[in-house]
């Protein structure tokens, strides 16, 4: 600790963060249980992307908690070992995350295999969204008050879990209402692109002190 001395609002707004943060990983796992669960039962692999995507997100979830500790007492210090070692593996997981969705939509595609249902796609997406928009809201208000460029980044970063909710929903909601061949295999390959982003933006973030993808003007962190 470098003797930095924090006001009692800031300390406020420092543990309002924290509680973020163990939030989205409590949250995180409770979403990659239930999402893969009824991936598997209803043979969506859109929802079971999903799920095994929170998981990883959880991983990262604990980089951004340990994140928030640093610079809680070291505002202007850099990444530490512990949070690139965090970014490596997180990056790692959604690489193969990728291969395996790939894999899937293939066979998917070449078997022409569908979907008991997509309801609880359409429920788990719904709420993920409201969910999330909800924390981003939340670290960007704290991230401002405390003048803190990491929580920012950190709040434009998450939206990418947003947009991945979107496809599970699209494809969910399509395949529910007129049950479109091939839609399941196409909210994979959706949410394989992003999962190909979100890797290499954290094999970028592990070597280096950037925030965020945002720092140079990428489209997925745009405020």
């Amino acid at each position: 600790m470098n003797g930095v001395i924090l006001t009692v609002r800031e300390n406020k707004l420092y543990t309002t963060a924290l509680l973020m943060a163990v939030f989205t990983i409590v949250y995180n796992l409770a979403e990659g249980i239930i999402s893969t669960w009824f991936g598997y039962e209803d043979e969506t692999l859109t929802l079971f992307g999903f799920g095994v995507d929170s998981f990883i997100e959880l991983i990262s979830g604990i980089g951004i908690l340990h994140m928030v500790l640093r610079i809680r007492y070291q505002p202007n210090g850099s990444r530490d070992s512990f949070e690139r070692t965090a970014l490596r593996i997180t990056g790692t997981a959604f690489y193969l995350l990728v291969v395996g969705l790939l894999a899937g939509a293939a066979v998917v595609i070449y078997t022409g295999q569908t979907p008991e249902t997509t309801f609880w796609g359409v429920v788990i997406s719904s709420i993920s969204i409201v969910i999330m928009i909800a924390l981003i809201y939340g670290k960007k208000k704290v991230g401002a008050a405390l003048q803190s460029d990491a929580i920012m980044a950190d709040a434009n970063c998450a939206l990418v879990c947003v947009y991945m909710s979107v496809i599970l929903l699209i494809s969910s909601g399509l395949y529910e209402l007129f049950a479109l061949p091939y839609i399941d295999a196409a909210g994979t390959l959706g949410l394989a692109w992003f999962s190909y982003k979100e890797g290499k933006e954290c094999f970028e973030k592990a070597a280096s002190d950037k925030h965020c993808g945002c720092d140079q003007g990428s489209a997925t962190c745009s405020n």
